[in-house]
């Protein structure tokens, strides 16, 4: 059993069990049950979705339980395989992204609305705003939260990628930029570089192209108020062109 973010989770039997606190709110528990259900429809390697139900008086999805090691866990057990396993994230990513998924909300529309709740100046919340309506505009099905540890591999060595709560379709970069911001959150530069570079690699996209949206997404996660990612967050929503350019240049 695991208790965190506000949530129980625990298997019984073939299911696996995410119970929200009661002050979830019940649109967001139906909306992951929905984005999650979208999902499956594309074909992709997803947890099924079984059941949306109520336990105790809280929200609680029920998903097939996936058997297995996270991609993380295999990472921190086998270091010197980080170069393999990033490779196979990587791949994982970019068969996602192939996906098309147009129920899902738009990315650009959910971060014009996170950076609307920021108490950022409205000077630099309208420059963020132009910054995203100046992105191509995509269709990639998003996972907006995309890391090791929501990659599980089963026991015959199948991955699946769970946690749809964020999900969205949009620039696929976007979602690059973010995973790779989320390295950078967890201390984990070397990783992060290296995770790039593979994307960029296998991917075609250009390093500078994912970089661009480091402002927007270090905004869009402000909102959260995570008080150890304040600083570093701060930094990059205020990193101009040439800050961006050092930051290519160190990847």
């Amino acid at each position: 059993m695991d208790t965190s973010n506000r949530k129980e989770t625990y298997v019984e039997g073939d299911r696996f069990y995410k119970v929200f606190d009661r002050m979830k709110n019940k649109a967001d528990v139906l909306n992951e049950a929905l984005n999650q259900a979208w999902v499956e429809e594309t074909g992709l390697s997803i947890p099924s979705l079984l059941e949306v139900k109520v336990i105790d008086g809280c929200w609680a999805l029920v998903t097939r339980y996936i058997k297995g090691k996270t991609l993380e866990q295999m990472l921190e057990e086998e270091p010197e395989k980080e170069e393999e396993y990033l490779r196979w994230f990587v791949d994982l990513q970019l068969e996602m992204q192939s996906k098309r998924c147009p129920a899902l909300r738009k990315h650009r529309d959910k971060m014009n609305g996170k950076i609307s709740q920021t108490d950022l100046s409205a000077t630099l919340r309208y420059d963020l705003h132009n910054r995203i309506e100046s992105m191509p505009r995509h269709n990639s099905l998003c996972h907006g939260d995309f890391n090791p540890s929501n990659v599980v591999i089963d026991e015959s060595g199948k991955a699946y990628i769970i946690d749809w709560s964020h999900a969205t379709q949009g620039n696929a970069e976007a979602d690059v930029a973010r995973t790779f911001m989320m390295f950078l959150v967890d201390e984990k530069k070397t990783r992060a570089c290296r995770y790039l570079k593979i994307f960029c690699e296998k991917s075609g996209c250009q390093i500078k192209d994912v970089l661009n949206w480091l402002p927007i997404l270090a905004a869009s996660q402000s909102v959260k108020g995570i008080r150890k990612q304040t600083g570093f967050l701060k930094n990059l929503i205020f990193m101009d062109e040439k800050g961006l350019e050092e930051l290519y240049e160190e990847v």
